[in-house]
């Protein structure tokens, strides 16, 4: 038997992160809300055959391409403890700049209306009705599967985020309006190669046409009719798409149209003020 320390050794020297090495070891223990600060204050413990056997294996797969969250089930994201697996994107931190900056324009507005197109596990609606309890936060997404994720969380975490299942903004009430739209949406280009190493992922919420930009034109269209007067569309994007987006909701009619920086320093979200209602 090698020891914990033993086991994260070996997990780097095969070429695993250190802190997916640590959260896998957590995970075949039995114990994932231990914190990585346990594993130090516990690195000569012996590990038990049956544990070591599990944690090989969650290494194998990993190695192999498949996100830690998938293998544990479990992500956290804005704080929030979130059940995660295959039918849904695996939340990346960067997309919590999305989030703060949500919750800055709606700062000033009591009791806001948000909707999160393709909330895929909830995170961002999740994180945006945690922060604020008075607003009214509705959760859409085109796939059942993602949905019965997100419903889960919510469930869980008792947050009373509303539901819809359709294609982006057709999925709610004609007349509905919000005062914040915020997005994730696909933003990879069909043929790009790095999707060959996402085939763990649901390839339906990271695709989207010959640009990467399907998906996000369409939100941009169908969003002004949704937006009461000063509302805001908010869009996680692409590395170099920010430019092509600015454009896009500045043809749309957006006034303060801007982007935001992610964790690494690259404008990857961009969002837009509608001034108007353009309601029909």
């Amino acid at each position: 038997m090698s020891t914990l320390q033993q086991a994260l050794q070996q997990a780097r020297e095969a070429g695993l992160e250190r802190i997916d090495a640590q959260l896998l070891l957590l995970h075949a223990l039995g114990r994932p809300d231990a914190g990585r600060a346990w594993l130090l204050t516990h690195d000569t413990d012996m590990l038990p055959p049956a544990q070591q056997q599990a944690f090989d294996a969650l290494c194998a797969r990993r190695l192999a391409g498949e996100p830690v969250a998938y293998l544990t089930g479990r992500k956290e994201f804005y704080g929030l403890a979130l059940q995660v697996d295959a039918r849904v994107l695996d939340p990346r931190p960067d997309t919590e700049t999305l989030v703060d900056w949500a919750l800055e324009v709606l700062a000033d507005r009591p009791a806001p209306r948000i909707a999160d197109l393709g909330t895929g596990s909830g995170a961002i609606a999740l994180a945006l009705q945690h922060q604020r309890p008075d607003a009214e936060v509705w959760a859409v997404d085109a796939s059942a599967d993602a949905l019965a994720v997100a419903e889960a969380n919510a469930r869980q975490l008792g947050l009373a985020v509303q539901f819809a299942q359709g294609s982006w903004l057709q999925a709610v009430a004609p007349g509905q309006v919000f005062d914040a739209i915020v997005t994730n949406p696909p933003y990879i280009a069909a043929d790009d190669p790095h999707l060959l190493s996402l085939t763990h992922e649901p390839l339906s919420a990271l695709a989207s046409g010959s640009d990467g930009l399907d998906d996000i034109r369409a939100i941009i269209d169908q969003a002004p009719v949704h937006l009461a007067p000063g509302g805001w569309l908010l869009i996680e994007h692409g590395w170099d798409q920010a430019p092509a987006v600015q454009e896009l909701l500045a043809r749309a009619g957006f006034a303060q149209v801007q982007s935001r920086n992610d964790l690494a320093g690259i404008a990857r979200c961009t969002g837009g003020c509608m001034m108007e209602s353009r309601r029909q």
